[in-house]
């Protein structure tokens, strides 16, 4: 796990709280930061995950998914990330090459993927989806904030206690081929 999670895991309190409408000017303000450091080597940049749902209580975790060319080339975005002053947590070269960064206060993770990975549409399928289905919505929020009330051992523990939820909502999205 030290080689995925940088800093071995760690366990944190799983707070959900109700939606913020700053939540959509502090990814405006991080996708600048981000553009800037990145210098067009960003070929998109989209607000994810519950904060990016109008009215989906949420962690107050601002997640952004980045597409680059290559995820694993990690010389082409790594140093000016860290120079921007963000974080390498997560290194995950049997998942999609996705690397995650996140800010010091731990407020916004940024998630790296490559050209053309279906993690990403995921994430955008599932997102609209809550955008404009408030059953899911509500749906989504219930499990979330009964999830919230247990004791995890890690954040990610909690992220796979939502898989079967997600999967579904997922699947109402993108229609089987």
């Amino acid at each position: 796990m030290d080689e995925v999670f940088i800093g071995g895991l760690e366990k944190r309190q799983i707070v959900i709280v109700d939606y913020d409408s700053r939540w959509p000017e502090k990814f405006q303000r991080h996708a600048k930061i981000l553009s800037d450091a990145l210098q067009g080597r960003i070929l998109a940049i989209e607000h994810v995950g519950s904060t990016s749902v109008p009215e989906l209580a949420a962690k107050p975790i601002v997640d952004i998914d980045i597409i680059v060319e290559d995820s694993s080339n990690e010389a082409t975005y790594l140093p000016a990330l860290i120079h921007a002053g963000y974080v390498l947590r997560v290194r995950e070269p049997d998942w999609h090459q996705h690397r995650m960064f996140r800010t010091s206060e731990l407020d916004v993770h940024i998630h790296i993927f490559s050209r053309g990975c279906v993690e990403f549409t995921r994430h955008l399928a599932f997102r609209d989806r809550l955008r404009t289905c408030i059953e899911d919505r509500l749906l989504y929020e219930s499990v979330k904030r009964r999830l919230a009330e247990k004791d995890w051992s890690d954040m990610n523990s909690y992220a796979r206690a939502k898989s079967d939820v997600v999967e579904q909502i997922i699947a109402r999205h993108i229609p089987r081929r």
